[in-house]
């Protein structure tokens, strides 16, 4: 039987992102969605990760284990110390969407830029990153920039304004970076519709990273490491 994964989404506006990439990605295996906007509402709203957040999203992961899934994906970066615990708490794997962007960004560099919209994304972005850098034994510098103005736009349903700030600091606070991460998954369109001879370092995003991650932690599951490398041997090839 085919594995299924269940990917927790705190807007409806990454489904069809998330969607297309498993579809890419791991075409063989079965994905449901599961989509609850008050968690980053409620997060936004009181600026930090209450405690009664972190116990709704566990109770959607034990959801999403009895519908099934073989491993869950979380999609909200400003939600990961409740992934965190879910990772201690379940059998099943949780994954973080940003876990495999922050160790790929530690190998690349030492100056690091992180971009993000909201401050409740930026802060869990930073500590994922310095965690991860005490993991490797490497030392960090931190360039982080809030990008205001660009989630109220996107709100407001202004997808352009909110692209132009993001791309405008791109160009200027991103300079003398090793490699730059997108703290939001939802930043990353941005830098595909960006010349790439105006990013100053590579730009690192969430969802591709995160989606090859959940498949090697599911080949593993199934004793499919062989299969997996070939099929990775096969993706660099195209």
């Amino acid at each position: 039987m085919g594995q299924t994964l269940a990917l927790i989404h705190t807007s409806p506006t990454l489904t069809p992102m998330f969607g297309a990439l498993c579809a890419k990605l791991m075409p063989e295996t079965r994905i449901f969605h599961m989509v609850d906007e008050s968690l980053i509402a409620d997060t936004i709203r009181e600026g930090h990760l209450r405690r009664v957040t972190m116990r709704r999203l566990l109770a959607m992961i034990e959801s999403a284990e009895k519908a099934g899934a073989d491993a869950v994906m979380v999609t909200c970066s400003s939600i990961g110390e409740a992934v965190v615990l879910g990772q201690k708490l379940f059998d099943i794997p949780v994954i973080r969407v940003d876990e495999a962007m922050a160790e790929e960004a530690v190998r690349m560099g030492r100056r690091i830029g992180v971009m993000a919209t909201l401050r409740t994304t930026l802060e869990p972005t930073i500590a994922l990153l310095r965690e991860k850098a005490v993991e490797a034994g490497v030392e960090i510098d931190i360039v982080d920039s809030l990008c205001d103005g660009a989630f109220e736009a996107v709100l407001a349903g202004d997808t352009a304004t909110h692209d132009r700030i993001l791309a405008d600091a791109l160009r200027n606070d991103m300079k003398n970076v090793d490699v730059v991460i997108l703290a939001q998954a939802s930043m990353a369109r941005v830098v595909k519709a960006m010349p790439k001879d105006t990013l100053a370092a590579p730009v690192l995003s969430s969802p591709e990273l995160a989606v090859k991650s959940a498949r090697a932690i599911l080949a593993r599951l199934n004793g499919n490491e062989a299969m997996l490398v070939a099929s990775i041997g096969a993706e660099a090839r195209r």
